[in-house]
């Protein structure tokens, strides 16, 4: 898991005329959320210098962190991991089967989550990913042991396990891309899909672009396809009212039962949230064809033109009309959860009170 807190959903770079069909999408959803939700108009005014630099600043902290630096961030995530499972009981794990309780960690370091699942399920074994340390990921501060089996990889270069097994050789990527590492009959029955793109990462210039889509989607197919059934998923995500986001939820509420939880006490004043699926049914039809979508989109971004690409983006923008009639009036009760805790961290900071105090916060 990446400790920084947030680095935000970006929109892959794009021409003026698409940037301008999102922004209108968006316009209109952000019209629909204005129309049902306070809370939301109330979150969406805060416009505060103040704030851009205040997190500038924590960025940089946990880019450059020191020992005492890593060591907080990795409490803090154990910290944020017990108040998940307090609020959702998440991270217990749930068998429907007589297999042998299993975990799955995308992105696992610096550990923190991960120590509180292995204290909740004591006899459970888990699989974990993360970036080596050389390649710029976080170090690994989990106490080691036997039942954590981890892998030191660049997890959207698993090729094969995405469905790609035939690489271009002129590929800027080909000799990085990875062999099939979860057997197809792997599953597991809680599943951490809580990474982000490290600013320390270093990689080939043509990722920048759709980078974050492609480390997103790579943990959802992956996890998804290597669910048990019955079984529980923790999602990672930043700005709910953003459209793929909302597309996301309700992707998921079709073939699990979703809750949203925010933390109070960290990144309160942050757009970033977790995504609780329980009961996930992996064969359902909407999750298999999730899955398939994920990997084309994974392959696109990753084997075609940046034109393909932005199709592949502008697609998920299609429909959304149907999708507020639908889910409109659940997903904005799911939101306001996260909206209201982000309003109230914002306004008992001390950036935002100092702010108000000299010439007032740009409302």
């Amino acid at each position: 898991m990446s400790v920084d807190g947030e680095e935000a959903q970006r929109e892959p770079d794009s021409q003026s005329q698409d940037k301008d069909f999102h922004s209108q999408v968006q316009g209109v959803v952000t019209s629909f959320l204005a129309g049902k939700s306070p809370i939301y108009n109330r979150l969406r005014g805060w416009k505060n210098k103040s704030g851009d630099a205040y997190f500038r600043k924590q960025r940089s902290t946990a880019d450059q962190g020191d020992e005492r630096t890593k060591r907080f961030f990795y409490n803090m995530m154990q910290n944020i991991g017990q108040d998940l499972h307090n609020k959702t009981g998440a991270l217990r794990v749930p068998t429907n089967d007589n297999a042998e309780p299993t975990i799955l960690d995308f992105c696992m370091a610096p550990g923190g989550v991960l120590a509180v699942c292995l204290r909740l399920n004591p006899t459970h074994r888990a699989t974990t990913f993360t970036l080596p340390t050389e390649e710029g990921g976080h170090e690994v501060l989990l106490r080691p042991t036997t039942k954590v089996t981890t892998n030191y990889i660049d997890i959207t270069m698993l090729a094969t396990d995405m469905g790609t097994s035939t690489i271009p050789p002129e590929h800027p990527d080909a000799p990085n891309f990875l062999p099939l590492t979860l057997r197809p009959n792997q599953t597991f029955h809680l599943i951490l899909c809580d990474g982000q793109v490290l600013r320390t990462h270093a990689r080939a210039p043509y990722r920048e672009r759709f980078e974050a889509i492609r480390l997103t989607v790579t943990q959802l197919a992956l996890g998804l396809s290597h669910m048990a059934p019955g079984g529980t998923m923790v999602v990672l995500l930043h700005k709910i009212e953003a459209l793929d986001v909302m597309r996301l939820l309700h992707t998921f509420s079709q073939f699990s039962s979703i809750q949203v939880y925010k933390s109070t006490r960290h990144h309160a004043q942050r757009s970033s949230f977790y995504m609780v699926a329980k009961d996930v049914q992996p064969a359902h039809p909407v999750a298999v064809a999730a899955v398939e979508e994920w990997k084309e989109t994974w392959r696109v971004m990753t084997f075609g033109t940046e034109e393909e690409g932005r199709a592949v983006y502008d697609a998920h923008h299609v429909g959304f009309e149907k999708l507020l009639e639908e889910f409109g009036e659940e997903f904005v009760r799911l939101a306001e959860k996260v909206w209201e805790i982000q309003a109230d961290g914002i306004e008992g900071s001390k950036w935002y009170r100092a702010a108000a105090e000299t010439k007032g916060p740009e409302l």
